[in-house]
């Protein structure tokens, strides 16, 4: 782990060198608070090893600017002084510090400090990974990995702002599968399970690594198509289409173990906006909302696209 001395007495700066490096660490060094800012800047070192009296600033200024500052994660810092009595390990403290070592230290009592901050730093890494993985999960279907509805919506609403901005095309479509229920009716659950999941594989194979996609709810795909024209956009559906049709679904039925190939079709409905246009994101669904259930009227297995002439179908 790497650890920052700051110091201005060089030989006491040696002397926290040549020990924190017998105990495996890595180690940085500055002759004040100032250098020792300037390199926290450029790297993210969380154990930081600082005198309390230094010229330019001292080390309690450091731990004060350490602490204002929106750092990439938390930094442990130990005072080292030779400043006796209750009232300046008190001032030390509330300064910010995490800790503090009295001049001469003891390299086994400067070991069990950092030890202490190292665990520390631990469990922070680890609550971190936590609340980012509780954040993730709240951001994405737990089936298929997709974006769920809320995360879409305000990721495509900020794209959408975008292209309205940039005055860029942009296209939106919805996707359902057809009959649905009468799959997880006949076949299970567990069999609506893996087509929701090989649709969802089909859907990513078959787009760009910008392009965004999320589960709108129940069998319904919503996809986001930034910089593509209406007339794209239902060429990319249309693939979509086709690639889920084709793709089969092999599992056992019932306890004679016998195969099945499954195949499931989908419906599509497309809308956009062309450079200059401006509409909510609400009128944007819609559209392609209004397309989808076209398709599902007129059969179903099928892409509808929305133009003018159509809004009031």
């Amino acid at each position: 782990m790497n650890v920052l001395i700051v110091d201005d007495d060089p030989v006491l700066r040696k002397l926290l060198q040549r020990a924190l490096i017998q105990m495996e660490y890595q180690v940085r060094v500055a002759k004040d608070g100032c250098e020792a800012w300037d390199i926290l800047q450029r790297e993210p070192l969380q154990l930081v090893v600082t005198d309390w009296v230094m010229p330019e600033m001292d080390g309690l200024a450091l731990t004060r600017k350490i602490r204002k500052a929106e750092m990439p994660g938390y930094v442990y810092i130990v005072i080292l002084t030779g400043q006796e009595g209750i009232e300046n390990i008190v001032d030390g403290l509330d300064a910010g510090a995490d800790d503090y070592l009295m001049k001469p230290f003891r390299p086994k009592e400067l070991q069990a400090r950092l030890r202490v901050g190292e665990r520390v730093l631990d469990l922070e890494r680890r609550l971190k990974a936590a609340r980012d993985k509780m954040r993730d999960l709240a951001m994405h279907d737990e089936l298929t990995g997709l974006w769920n509805r809320r995360a879409f919506y305000e990721h495509a609403n900020a794209e959408l702002g975008h292209a309205i901005r940039e005055k860029c095309d942009l296209s939106l479509i919805m996707l359902d599968i057809d009959h649905f229920k009468v799959v997880n009716d006949r076949y299970g659950h567990l069999v609506g399970d893996e087509i929701l999941k090989m649709v969802t594989d089909t859907i990513e194979e078959n787009l760009r690594p910008y392009d965004k996609v999320g589960r709108w709810g129940g069998e319904e795909f919503i996809i986001l198509l930034p910089t593509t024209s209406l007339s794209k956009a239902a060429t990319i559906a249309e693939r979509l289409r086709v690639s889920v049709s084709s793709t089969g679904l092999s599992f056992s039925l019932g306890q004679d173990g016998r195969d099945e190939e499954l195949h499931v079709k989908i419906s599509l409905g497309v809308a956009g906006i062309e450079a200059g246009e401006s509409i909510s994101f609400d009128t944007l669904v819609g559209r392609a909302d209004d397309m989808l259930y076209k398709a599902k009227r007129e059969g179903r297995n099928r892409v509808c696209v929305f133009t003018l002439e159509n809004d009031n179908l």
